[in-house]
């Protein structure tokens, strides 16, 4: 959430940058520049009547101590009175502050200043890539023909049970969603993040923290009965757990990570863009959290993005690194690099990860702050990344890594899944 001061004094800036974003309501900037008016009036209009309140009542006593009891009560009729437009005061500036913050929610974060401008994902600006394309021969499959050959997900059970987009993993495609798992947590704990377990279910409060809701209600599965959300990433979650802290400098930064599956109801694209595990319901994911000073946050950025890059290269998976553009980045992301690795069968790009840095945007809406030098109180910047979302990752292991007796893995995930290998099944 944008800070209504940054607002007032940088308005068109902030539609500039806006702009950027691709975000066409810009009227609302000027909304809420009239809505934090009529509110500091209201404001400065009920504290003025408090304070004739709290004059009359102690003329009140002083009366009452002089014994003039007549003038005593005429001031106690008066106060009446004042009281009676206090409460009529109050509850309209209740109303405002109820409208001005539910429309503050509606506006998104501004982009860096070295966001490129566009809103097609061709605009994304390419930053660097990274390992080698395999040449497969030319009876390669896709991912979702190796799958059934090897017998590592049953899509069709996973209709049964739930529905389209929710698949079982079974026998070693379940032993490789372990392996890959636990590397992934190894790997982000051995750099200095302590492992969460987070629940799977957030309330309103905490959804609203991270900035899923309002902005992606329809994508997030909802238990109406008790008003919980199933969680999109652990992001959600484990960014809630300092909400409404003031965390000590000795604990900056703060690097969490976690594993968890994931859950989102988005559509997609059609065709190839969602056989197999290029697009479902439900998936895999370890994510890492930063919490940091704001000024070292842009820092702390390319770190992430290192750190990650350097899972990719251990997976020996052809990549690259994408800055996005504004009308491509998330409502909440100030500047976000995508990672995409290559899938050689399918011969197009996936997307396996995505980090941001969110600056004070999610920090001010759960109120994660520090004290700085002088005492005091300032928001932290939060930043995450997936590391990594394991659906596509598989099916790039899987189409890139195929061999004549089986599917070869890498190095590092041997050890993990306790083979070098997927073998070729029997006939």
């Amino acid at each position: 959430m944008l800070q209504i001061n940054y607002i007032r004094q940088n308005t068109e800036e902030v539609k500039k940058r806006l702009a950027v974003k691709n975000f066409k309501n810009t009227g609302l900037v000027d909304e809420l520049l009239q809505l934090d008016e009529n509110l500091r009036q209201q404001k400065t209009a009920t504290e003025t009547l408090q304070a004739a309140i709290n004059t009359a009542s102690k003329e009140i006593g002083i009366l009452m101590g002089k014994g003039e009891k007549d003038e005593a009560e005429a001031k106690k009729q008066q106060v009446t009175v004042l009281k009676n437009e206090l409460a009529e005061k109050t509850g309209t500036l209740a109303s405002l502050e109820e409208e001005f913050n539910s429309r503050l929610l509606l506006l998104p974060n501004l982009p860096h200043v070295s966001v490129p401008v566009g809103t097609l994902p061709e605009h994304n600006e390419v930053v660097r890539e990274g390992g080698t394309k395999p040449m497969l021969p030319e009876n390669a499959q896709p991912h979702w023909e190796l799958i059934k050959k090897y017998d590592l997900v049953d899509f069709e059970t996973g209709v049964k049970i739930t529905g389209s987009g929710f698949p079982l993993y079974k026998g070693k495609g379940a032993k490789l969603q372990r392996a890959l798992i636990q590397y992934f947590l190894d790997y982000n704990t051995e750099a200095g993040y302590t492992e969460y377990l987070p629940p799977l279910m957030v309330n309103e409060a905490t959804a609203y923290g991270t900035g899923q809701l309002p902005d992606k209600e329809g994508q997030m599965y909802h238990v109406t009965a008790d008003g919980f959300y199933l969680i999109p990433t652990a992001e959600v979650p484990v960014t809630n757990v300092y909400r409404d802290e003031i965390i000590k400098e000795s604990d900056i930064p703060v690097k969490m990570t976690a594993y968890t599956p994931c859950f989102r109801r988005e559509a997609g694209s059609f065709g190839a863009d969602v056989r197999g595990l290029n697009r479902v319901h439900q998936f895999d994911k370890v994510e890492i959290i930063q919490l940091v000073h704001p000024q070292n946050s842009y820092n702390t950025l390319e770190e992430m993005v290192h750190h990650v890059e350097r899972l990719l290269q251990f997976l020996e998976l052809p990549y690259r690194i994408l800055r996005l553009c504004g009308g491509d980045m998330s409502f909440t992301s100030a500047l976000t690099y995508d990672f995409e690795v290559f899938s050689a069968a399918q011969q197009k790009w996936l997307e396996v990860s995505s980090v941001s840095n969110f600056e004070g945007f999610q920090t001010n809406r759960m109120k994660i702050r520090h004290k700085d030098e002088s005492g005091k109180t300032q928001l932290l910047h939060s930043l995450n990344g997936s590391s990594l979302a394991l659906p596509r990752i598989v099916a790039a292991l899987l189409e890139n890594n195929q061999k004549e007796d089986g599917i070869h893995l890498p190095n590092v995930l041997q050890h993990y899944f306790g083979g070098a290998k997927i073998e070729k099944p029997s006939i």
